[in-house]
């Protein structure tokens, strides 16, 4: 035992006939999911492989990853326990708006800053398709993919590398404070993803940038931690209010603003 160092006592060898990688992890034994994480937490920037790319790749995997009908029963459960979101999912409202909708809107308002941050700078509104939803998750999944710009101005996390860290965790936060922790947990799952390659390859990287980077993650979790459920909120009965009033008819708490342009710019920049 003496010759054991001390953080290596305990260890057990595990052996295993198996031929190929194995593990207690579903996520570990993934080929894609490992090709994947390793690849985007470690390397640098680049323009050959744009940050969107990236997201777009894991929607995938953890399609063949997650435990759908698991995640429906936990739905199913919270659904007894929680009567505003049954009531959310029997509903199942879903926005309609189009880029013309937001040209009127006055000065100031939720609908004008959306038209300015978003529309005007040629976003699309949908970040990647999807098909009308069939179960709870497929829902959730479409909603949360309405919204997600939306989250962005009520968070107040601006739209570019470093902004993108307020409204995942303002998510993740949410999640673990409105929902059971391992429905929690399953919701959390793309939005630690999205945190985990700029959160990473900032502090290997761009450390220059590391400031900014846990300020927005800060910034995120203090929204997630004093707001309401803003996961289930009808931003198109807030579009025509100025944005602080949007925010507390829409149940958002602890937003602040930072401009984040500058230093995401260079951590762009820096590939």
């Amino acid at each position: 035992m003496e010759n054991i160092p001390y953080l290596l006592r305990g260890v057990t060898p595990v052996t295993t006939e198996s031929s190929v990688l194995i593990s207690s992890s579903k996520y570990l034994n993934h080929p894609r999911m490992r090709d994947w994480m390793s690849t985007i937490t470690l390397k640098r920037n680049g323009a050959d492989r744009p940050a969107q790319a990236e997201m777009y790749e894991v929607v995938g995997i953890l399609n063949e990853i997650q435990d759908l009908d698991h995640i429906e029963h936990l739905f199913t459960e919270e659904r007894r326990r929680n009567p505003d979101l049954d009531d959310w999912f029997s509903q199942g409202f879903q926005s309609t708006y189009g880029a013309d909708d937001f040209s009127g809107f006055e000065e100031g308002t939720l609908g004008h800053v959306f038209y300015r941050d978003v529309i005007a700078k040629n976003f699309d509104l949908v970040i990647y398709e999807q098909p009308q939803p069939k179960t709870q998750y497929d829902y959730f999944r479409f909603r949360s993919g309405q919204t997600h710009d939306l989250e962005h101005i009520m968070t107040g996390g601006d739209f570019n590398y470093m902004g993108e860290l307020v409204p995942a965790w303002a998510r993740i936060t949410s999640h673990f404070k409105h929902f059971s922790p391992e429905l929690a947990g399953e919701l959390s799952v793309l939005s630690m993803f999205v945190t985990l390659r700029y959160t990473v390859r900032t502090m290997l990287h761009y450390p220059q940038v590391w400031p900014v980077c846990q300020n927005a993650v800060e910034r995120g979790m203090r929204v997630g931690r004093e707001s309401g459920p803003f996961f289930m909120a009808r931003y198109e009965d807030a579009f025509d209010l100025p944005l602080e009033e949007a925010r507390v008819k829409l149940g958002y708490v602890g937003a602040e603003y930072v401009d984040t342009t500058e230093p995401s710019a260079l951590w762009a920049e820096r590939s």
